[in-house]
């Protein structure tokens, strides 16, 4: 199936291409973006509209041919629909976000960008779900993979959410809350290790060691760590909102925490937390076999 010459995957990367740039003009009309969720949503268009630029120029000009013979473990099918499924997921959150923080009755700007982004992640989906259904097993296309770029989708989710929680307020966050975030970051760095030593064959970062042995050790250790985050958030942070709450009846002077900043965080924390329980049965799974 083809149209004006192009066939359909060309024609879904284009779309892709037109839908994450326009998206990304139109919040240009409302002046600089200040909040953390419009920085999200502008990255994630960015990189939708960069992931489109990419795979198109790679595949016409054919050079995933040899970054398929020099650099992947895997297949450039297996890259480029990983990328794909991931840049869904991505503006799917996007959209959802800037639908739900920015858009109202009167902001036609708004209004336009978030059915561009939209759009976007419709096209992004169909094209995802048609390189899946010819993409032979790989590790970013497959449940391992998708499991593993979503544990770091979700925690730049996180990030997003606990800076603008943060944001403008003028108490420091107690050590409970630190806690939780240095959680955060000590298992999303690892994740994205582990995702290109499982893409990359050119520099092996893990040659010394049992890849899948390390992955179950980290596993082990990300959903123990969340076990205490998803217990330590929710209690100081409702507990904090209560308080400042009252103090800012009282006084009329103190900055609220965001309820919806603490319930996103407090959501995606036990979102995180069934991904890497996920990802660890399935990892002593693989162990198992392999052993």
């Amino acid at each position: 199936m083809a149209l004006c010459g192009l066939s359909l995957n060309l024609c879904l990367r284009i779309l892709e291409m037109v839908f994450c740039a326009l998206a990304l003009i139109f919040p240009m009309f409302r002046g600089s973006m200040s909040s953390p969720y419009g920085i999200w949503c502008e990255f994630v268009w960015v990189f939708g509209l960069i992931v489109a630029v990419v795979v198109f120029v790679f595949e016409k000009c054919l050079v995933y041919k040899l970054i398929e013979t020099l650099v992947l473990k895997h297949t450039w099918d297996d890259l480029s629909c990983g990328l794909t499924l991931l840049s869904s997921l991505m503006l799917l959150s996007a959209s959802l976000i800037y639908c739900t923080v920015f858009v109202c009755a009167t902001c036609i700007a708004d209004i336009f960008c978030a059915i561009f982004s939209i759009l976007a992640c419709v096209v992004y989906v169909l094209d995802g779900v048609k390189l899946k259904l010819k993409c032979p097993e790989g590790y970013l296309s497959g449940v391992r993979g998708v499991l593993r770029f979503t544990q770091a989708l979700v925690a730049c989710l996180l990030f997003t959410a606990v800076y603008s929680h943060f944001k403008g307020v003028e108490n420091r966050p107690n050590f409970g809350l630190i806690w939780c975030i240095l959680v955060y970051v000590v298992c999303f760095l690892p994740t994205l290790v582990v995702i290109l030593t499982h893409l990359q064959k050119c520099v092996n970062l893990l040659t010394c060691c049992d890849l899948n042995k390390l992955e179950l050790v980290f596993d082990a250790v990300a959903v123990a760590l969340y076990v205490s985050a998803s217990i330590i958030w929710p209690a100081i942070g409702y507990t904090n909102y209560r308080r400042d709450s009252q103090l800012y009846t009282e006084f009329n002077r103190i900055q609220l925490y965001s309820i919806h900043d603490i319930n996103l965080v407090t959501i995606m924390t036990y979102v995180n937390l069934g991904l890497y329980i996920a990802d660890l049965v399935l990892t002593l799974i693989v162990y198992c076999k392999n052993r």
